[in-house]
């Protein structure tokens, strides 16, 4: 319980830390949010009383002490107001709210799928190395090796755009051959969006599958030797009850790196998102660089530091409950 709480004061502390960075960084930069949203509006004209109006929107009409306005900050934060985008008629929170689903659906079961297969398959090939399996390794990486946007582009061309056999952009159909998808859970928007989410979803499984597969299988390798694996074997158990306390052992840095890869589902699909126009996180945070959306991506920059905090916090937890040792270090 000692370590718990002392993991939790370390997490509160850098997530303060993170809060206040990322409230003092927008204003240590040149220009302002609402300086972008006019560069947006070319040749639109703005009255004096409309600029005034939107100065009071984005709180630049205000003469208060910049510790006043970190207290204001804070106190929206709490109520879960990030503010208001500059390149969409709608909030912060609803804009990440509407894409953030996107993205953990996608890349969130990717990852899970890739950590699950490529875990199942480094303990098979830890187990009977030298074997047969041992000719996976060198496909993996290779896919591995080559880099995610040219992974992405060779599968949208012979996937989608020669074969045709999955769609080409977007997260569904809008509509097309007379029919009219209607958003929501219903039969024909669900196969619609798991047909767009396949050529993303392979893209991030073959190209982070081989990582989990050559680290499973190292433990294994490493700790069928164990004495404690040689004494379980020694006593006649069953084979497959001997390679699953091996496996119990060996998965702990893969659980540590697994949580770790949680934290970046949020960002680590831009790539992949941009080249298919998946309608996510990733695709947003190009979006808002490129419109120079300043109030996006600060609550962009939120939900990462928020989201790497809490897969690190979950990481640390599950070290301490499945390692005795971590709880007796600590």
């Amino acid at each position: 319980m000692t370590a718990i709480v002392r993991r939790l004061g370390f997490y509160v502390i850098a997530a303060f830390a993170a809060v206040t960075l990322n409230f003092f960084l927008p204003r240590m930069l040149p220009g302002s949010a609402l300086q972008a949203l006019l560069a947006n509006m070319r040749g639109v004209a703005i009255t004096p009383a409309q600029l005034k109006a939107l100065e009071v929107q984005y709180g630049l009409g205000s003469h208060a002490s910049l510790a006043s306005q970190y207290l204001t900050y804070l106190g929206h934060l709490l109520q879960g107001d990030l503010g208001q985008s500059t390149s969409h008629p709608e909030s912060v929170v609803a804009d990440l709210s509407s894409k953030l689903p996107w993205t953990i659906g996608l890349v969130g079961s990717a990852t899970l799928i890739a950590f699950a297969l490529g875990t199942l398959l480094g303990i098979v090939v830890g187990w009977r190395r030298s074997g047969v399996l041992d000719a996976l390794l060198p496909v993996a990486t290779f896919f591995q090796a080559v880099p995610y946007f040219i992974l992405a582009l060779l599968l949208l061309l012979t996937g989608g755009f020669y074969l045709q056999w999955f769609p080409l952009a977007g997260g569904y159909t809008i509509g097309g051959h007379g029919q009219q998808l209607t958003p929501g859970w219903n039969g024909q928007f669900v196969d619609s969006v798991l047909q767009h989410a396949v050529l993303p979803g392979a893209t991030v499984v073959l190209a982070s599958i081989a990582g989990w597969i050559v680290g499973m299988r190292n433990m294994m390798v490493t700790t069928m030797d164990e004495d404690y694996v040689l004494v379980a074997a020694a006593k006649g158990l069953p084979q497959w009850k001997v390679v699953g306390i091996a496996a119990r052992n060996a998965i702990l840095p893969t659980i540590s790196n697994f949580t770790l890869a949680i934290s970046l589902v949020v960002t680590g699909s831009i790539i992949t998102e941009i080249v298919f126009s998946y309608p996510g996180l990733g695709f947003e945070i190009y979006n808002a660089v490129v419109s120079t959306d300043y109030p996006v991506m600060q609550g962009i920059l939120l939900v990462v530091t928020f989201t790497v905090l809490g897969a690190n916090l979950l990481a640390d937890l599950v070290y301490v409950l499945l390692d005795p040792r971590a709880r007796r270090a600590a």
